[in-house]
């Protein structure tokens, strides 16, 4: 588990080492569709048409608020393994300022080997999520 207080970059590489305990692809799945689970349930005024995710096969809800120049990050989806992807970007990027957020390089979705073993649509909607959350982000600093 991540500890807050971290860095995106010290959250990257505890994301690494996690699913590098994890012997095959099977078991990085189940590992994902545990991380969805444990994800906060999203209120419902929030799944709306405006926090859809636009770019992703399963419906993907996002919605952003800003505390303490801190950008807060809740999601949801109606697919189990979207559920756990967009879990693991909520859990890097959630309470961080949106600086930290736009310059952040996400370089663990090559390392703990996503890209390799996701199907085309869900490469392009886990893109599609981290593209919607680096908009907030913008938006957010240029709020401020």
């Amino acid at each position: 588990m991540v500890i807050s207080g971290m860095s995106i970059s010290e959250k990257q590489s505890a994301l690494i080492d996690e699913f590098g305990f994890l012997q095959d692809w099977t078991e990085k799945y189940e590992h994902i569709i545990s991380i969805g689970k444990q994800l906060p349930e999203l209120d419902s005024k929030y799944k709306t048409d405006e926090n859809l995710i636009k770019g992703c096969q399963s419906r993907v809800w996002l919605h952003a608020s800003l505390e303490n120049n801190k950008v807060i990050f809740q999601a949801d989806s109606d697919a189990i393994i979207t559920k756990g992807l967009v879990g693991l970007i909520l859990r890097l990027f959630s309470g961080h300022r949106p600086q930290e957020i736009l310059d952040a390089d996400l370089t663990f979705i090559d390392q703990i080997g996503l890209k390799q073993h996701l199907s085309p649509t869900r490469s392009n909607g886990l893109l599609s999520m981290v593209k919607q959350l680096k908009f907030y982000a913008l938006a957010y600093s240029v709020k401020n």
